[in-house]
């Protein structure tokens, strides 16, 4: 995938916006509602990246299985994983690991009494 599939991508879920919240090129996109991101843009080795918010277990099995997946840079490694968008890993995958991120950073549902 390229930088720019994946902001398309993300940007046609539910209540999201590209955002440069440090400084005027790293790029975000976030949740509407809660503010928290859960993609951010990234080229720690001269190589189109994203970070990814993860559960810890699952960041862990997908450092396994791909090389392009290592822990997220400048970011809280045990949550976060950096993945290459020009590597091994299939775009399927990153589809669904950008839907994870999503998922684990969208605002919760408040329970009805």
């Amino acid at each position: 995938m390229t930088v720019e599939e994946v902001k398309d991508y993300c940007l046609s879920l539910e209540k999201t916006f590209l955002d440069t919240p440090f400084d005027f090129e790293t790029e975000v996109i976030r949740h509407k509602e809660n503010n928290k991101i859960f993609v951010l843009f990234c080229s720690p080795d001269e190589r189109p990246s994203i970070n990814l918010k993860c559960e810890p277990s699952e960041a862990e099995f997908l450092r396994s299985v791909y090389k392009d997946v290592i822990p997220g840079y400048h970011m809280n490694k045990t949550h976060w994983n950096t993945v290459y968008l020009d590597g091994d890993v299939p775009e399927e995958e990153i589809k669904s690991m950008i839907d994870s991120s999503y998922d684990l950073t969208r605002p919760k549902r408040k329970k009805k009494k």
